[in-house]
């Protein structure tokens, strides 16, 4: 599985339970491509702080959208993929302001397991209102480690059964 698969939408949403959503707008304005059905099903992660194991369901809502459980929490994520790298918008749908979230991910060539990691407010503002300008902050600075808040995440698929 390549880079465009990652479905930072599955991670997205999950790291979503943990901090909140930021930016008022999406990375991008519409879906980027159809949704990776690999990535569909329960994912496992580790809390580093308390060792918890949150479990993370990710289900088809249609041909380009994901929807994401985590906890209590429901969020609606898709591809976002910018600037040649594959970033996932992620929404969440239990705020009133409904803001969102963007993630980049890698899946493993087995695809049992997902690293995502998200982008903070550093580089890019929550005060940045509009896509374009959102996009145009991401490209200056994806060679800048301090795009992205706090490490990285790796999500293991969970079995059925298990």
């Amino acid at each position: 599985m390549d880079a465009r698969t990652v479905f930072v939408l599955v991670g997205m949403v999950a790291t979503l339970g943990v901090a909140g959503c930021d930016f008022e707008v999406p990375l991008t304005a519409t879906p980027t491509r159809k949704i990776d059905e690999r990535l569909l099903g329960t994912w496992g992660w580790v809390d580093k702080d308390s060792s918890k194991e949150e479990l993370m369901g990710v289900r088809k809502y249609d041909e380009t959208t994901f929807v994401v459980s985590l906890d209590a929490d429901i969020y609606r994520a898709f591809h976002s993929d910018f600037a040649g790298q594959p970033f996932v918008s992620v929404q969440d749908l239990n705020s009133g302001d409904r803001k969102y979230c963007y993630y980049t991910a890698r899946l493993s060539a087995d695809g049992d397991h997902l690293t995502l990691h998200r982008v903070g407010t550093g580089l890019v503002p929550d005060t940045t209102r509009t896509t374009k300008a959102v996009q145009q902050l991401i490209k200056a600075n994806l060679a800048n480690p301090a795009l992205f808040q706090g490490d990285e995440m790796v999500f293991t698929r969970k079995k059925p059964g298990s």
